[in-house]
């Protein structure tokens, strides 16, 4: 019977999954991150894909790192890329996206940020108010422990000396030493917690939280004041496009300062999904946009004021 019933069942089509996995976007990935350094756009993935777009997003190139989460990617000064594996690992690569590398980081088990300073150095954060830097490529770190019971979900320089961290409770750290020494320069709000942070310099900067609530500093993070933010949306991701700050989040939403009032940008055909990731295309007057369902897309800012 078996055998009759199997000679009688018609043979899986499976040229639909094989045609999917061809395409250099699938509709499972989740775009987590995105960075660019003016020739390459670089696109990481939670199932561990990097996708790379030489020609302004038309077309990616698609290589599979393998059982890793890139959750933050920034480019360094010489236009190479360094990203954070949620399991403890660093990822890098050269200035047109190819040839990656891991290293483990060895003080932070749970990396939640980095970036890359002036001088190449990596900087990644994570729980317990734990700052790693890496003058090496991740061959050796260096640790900061401030013995906080409080994540550090945000890092950035904005010269040679100067840098600001920011986490849960309120903490906002700051060095004037290129990261020597960190040390609290105020408190953000001790009920908040930031997604991101923008430094435009070592004066003005924004942090973003849960609930829409964006907080604007103008002495360095010692005061903060709420702005507006008529998008009413989280913002997950901050990044200055063009001189301004712009964000992206929850419903699809692209938000950029006008004024003192964040207000969304906008564009054709959004989807209503998170966009956790996000990059400033200056060259082309546009944003890169990421988040699930395979979506990575390139969208105008020419209109923008």
């Amino acid at each position: 019977l078996a055998l009759g019933l199997s000679a009688c069942t018609p043979a899986t089509d499976m040229s639909g999954i094989q045609g999917e996995r061809g395409k250099a976007i699938q509709r499972y990935d989740i775009g987590q991150a995105l960075a660019a350094n003016g020739k390459v756009l670089v696109g990481a993935t939670q199932n561990g894909a990097v996708l790379v777009s030489a020609n302004q997003g038309k077309s990616w190139q698609r290589t599979q790192l393998g059982p890793v989460s890139i959750i933050d990617l920034k480019t360094c000064p010489d236009g190479s890329f360094v990203g954070i594996d949620f399991y403890h690992q660093v990822w890098s690569a050269d200035a047109a996206g190819a040839n990656w590398k891991g290293a483990k980081i060895e003080p932070i088990r749970t990396p939640l940020a980095l970036t890359c300073d002036a001088k190449g150095r990596w900087w990644v954060t994570g729980p317990s108010a734990r700052i790693a830097v890496s003058a090496d490529k991740g061959a050796t770190w260096t640790l900061t422990d401030l013995g906080k019971d409080a994540q550090l979900t945000a890092i950035q320089f904005v010269d040679e000396t100067t840098g600001y961290a920011v986490g849960e409770f309120g903490m906002a750290l700051g060095t004037k030493d290129g990261g020597a020494t960190w040390a609290s320069v105020g408190t953000t709000d001790k009920d908040f917690y930031p997604y991101a942070a923008l430094f435009k310099d070592a004066a003005e900067g924004w942090v973003s939280g849960i609930a829409g609530k964006i907080l604007h500093t103008t002495d360095g993070g010692k005061t903060w004041t709420r702005q507006t933010n008529t998008a009413g949306a989280a913002l997950y991701r901050l990044f200055l496009h063009e001189g301004v700050p712009y964000g992206t989040g929850a419903g699809g939403i692209i938000a950029r300062l006008e004024g003192n009032e964040w207000r969304s940008m906008p564009y054709p055909d959004p989807q209503p999904v998170f966009l956790g990731a996000s990059a400033s295309l200056p060259s082309q007057s546009a944003v890169a946009i990421g988040g699930p369902g395979g979506l990575l897309r390139v969208v105008s800012t020419g209109g923008a004021k």
